[in-house]
């Protein structure tokens, strides 16, 4: 009996030994399905975060493209204030000032456009006349050009369209000047306020941390970003600054009216990425078309001005800029027609912008310098 109730104790422990296996056996693939489980909820909820704050800032475009502009243009306002200040300068008080210069400069140049946008939108039908006469004989040169316009119009068509189109273009226009003008009232607003409450803006923001550690870090993100933009402006300012004189020096040998004021649009179109030099390019070609006769010297003013751009944009400022300022131009072109797509053209003018302040904040959170230890 002793014999038979030692077998039995040894197969029950032997029994036990399997089911502890079987459940050690189980649990890490029971452990790793959890796991999986909760990083896909934790990507989800990202995600519906991320689609939540897209909606927010489309919906918002209206309050937060003006705060957004007059952030960065205050910021790097503030840092030319700040080099002002060693002339004995106060920053606030040369901070307003160049606020001040930015805004009369900024109506200076509205009303420079305005006069000849005004003519353009006025003649539209006999400037559309005018630019179909000239276009018509270099068509009729190619069959299939010549097949397909026929086909889709008539010789007065795009006359007849825009006369058509007029009514609602200018009412789409003055819809749209309501919503302008408050963005430009609370851009002023918000870039003034900024600049005279910067620096308590920056100490509370870099009190707003509690270790000493996190401090320095916030110091350094906030430089970084002054400085990544400062320099983009700067650069980039006299780069345009060379390109439209070139311009206007391309618009004076091509024959065109207002030289100086193609120089100007070719030196603020520069700003938004490809946006501007379409517009700026197509807008050559048809003042080109509306001046000369002969196909060649139509296309010259265009054809020049899009080469000069292109040299400067791939090979003077990359040497210029170099490595101090490397973003990968794919994720640039991803962030252009992102914020392109939720605030048009001045969200792509502040997509190289936003994009090097998050690459300021990024580089510092990846570096996590070592830890610092207090004296004493």
């Amino acid at each position: 009996m002793r014999r038979v109730g030692a077998a039995r104790e040894r197969e029950r422990a032997r029994r036990v030994v399997e089911e502890e296996a079987a459940v050690a056996t189980a649990a890490p693939s029971s452990a790793a399905r959890r796991d999986g489980i909760d990083l896909m909820v934790a990507w989800s909820i990202i995600g519906l975060f991320v689609i939540a704050g897209c909606a927010a800032i489309y919906a918002m475009e209206t309050i937060l493209l003006p705060i957004t502009l007059a952030i960065v243009v205050g910021i790097v306002l503030g840092r030319t204030a700040d080099a002002l200040a060693r002339f004995g300068l106060p920053p606030i008080l040369g901070g307003l000032l160049l606020a001040m210069i930015f805004v009369i400069g900024l109506s200076w140049l509205v009303n420079a456009l305005l006069g000849p946008l005004t003519v353009i939108v006025s003649e539209a039908p006999k400037l559309a006349e005018g630019v179909v006469a000239r276009v018509m004989p270099f068509i009729e040169r190619f069959e299939w050009l010549r097949l397909a316009v026929a086909r889709g119009v008539g010789n007065d068509a795009i006359a007849d369209t825009v006369m058509k189109n007029a009514g609602p273009m200018l009412a789409a226009t003055a819809a749209g000047l309501t919503p302008a003008l408050v963005q430009t009232l609370v851009f002023l607003a918000a870039l003034g306020l900024f600049l005279l409450g910067r620096l308590q803006l920056r100490k509370a923001v870099i009190l707003a941390f509690a270790s000493r550690e996190r401090r320095l870090s916030a110091i350094r993100i906030m430089n970084g970003i002054e400085d990544a933009l400062a320099r983009y402006f700067s650069i980039a300012s006299l780069i345009y600054l060379a390109l439209g004189t070139l311009t206007m020096t391309i618009a004076f040998v091509g024959g065109l009216a207002m030289a100086p004021l193609w120089g100007l649009f070719a030196f603020v179109s520069s700003f938004i990425p490809y946006l501007g030099v379409t517009v700026m390019t197509l807008s050559l070609l048809a003042a080109g078309l509306m001046t000369h006769e002969v196909l060649w010297l139509a296309l010259m003013p265009a054809t020049a001005f899009f080469v000069v751009h292109l040299v400067m944009e791939n090979l003077v400022i990359p040497a210029i800029l170099g490595s101090e300022l490397e973003v990968n131009p794919f994720l640039v072109f991803i962030a252009i027609v992102f914020w392109t797509w939720m605030w048009g053209a001045v969200g792509a003018m502040l997509a190289l912008p936003l994009s090097l302040i998050v690459l300021a904040i990024v580089e510092e959170i990846r570096e996590q310098p070592p830890e610092r230890q207090l004296p004493g």
